[in-house]
């Protein structure tokens, strides 16, 4: 005689469909749209990162991100080694219950964003601003980083 488990929840077709649907929306997010790394569906809620720019010139990492909305006191960004971390809230708008919305894109809530970081950088020197919805990192980098020009001599 066979021993059946007895199963703990009821078996919901509905619930496989929109499992399924969610699972394929991700797939086409990450390999279609731009979107990818800035939102994402996780268990039915759309997590998002603000898009950033990373680059360098001679002396500083530059990080530029976009983050319209916020405040500089809803920012929280960590130096650790070679990586910086953003963190922050975008608030929403209570709900409106007079308006007949027909598309609603902005995304808001609580946010994580990791960067890794070409060169070694002086965490205790990095300045920030916010200006216009633009957040702007400078990051000097350690004497070793910064190139070296060696002038050849001719005989």
């Amino acid at each position: 005689m066979a021993v059946l488990k007895k199963r703990t929840e009821e078996w919901s077709p509905l619930r496989d469909i929109m499992v399924f649907r969610d699972e394929m929306d991700r797939l086409f997010e990450n390999v279609f749209s731009p979107w990818s790394l800035r939102r994402r569906r996780v268990g039915g809620e759309i997590v998002w990162a603000p898009e950033v720019d990373v680059y360098e010139d001679e002396n500083n990492v530059i990080i530029e991100a976009e983050i319209p909305g916020l405040k500089p006191e809803e920012l929280d960004i960590n130096v650790t080694g070679n990586t910086v971390t953003l963190k922050g809230e975008k608030k929403g708008e209570k709900e409106k219950k007079a308006k007949n919305y027909h598309l609603l894109e902005r995304t808001y809530g609580s946010f994580e964003r990791v960067i890794e970081l070409p060169v070694e950088v002086e965490a205790a020197k990095a300045k920030a601003r916010l200006k216009n919805g633009v957040l702007e990192v400078v990051l000097p980098k350690v004497a070793e980083a910064k190139p070296k020009q060696i002038k050849v001599e001719v005989k």
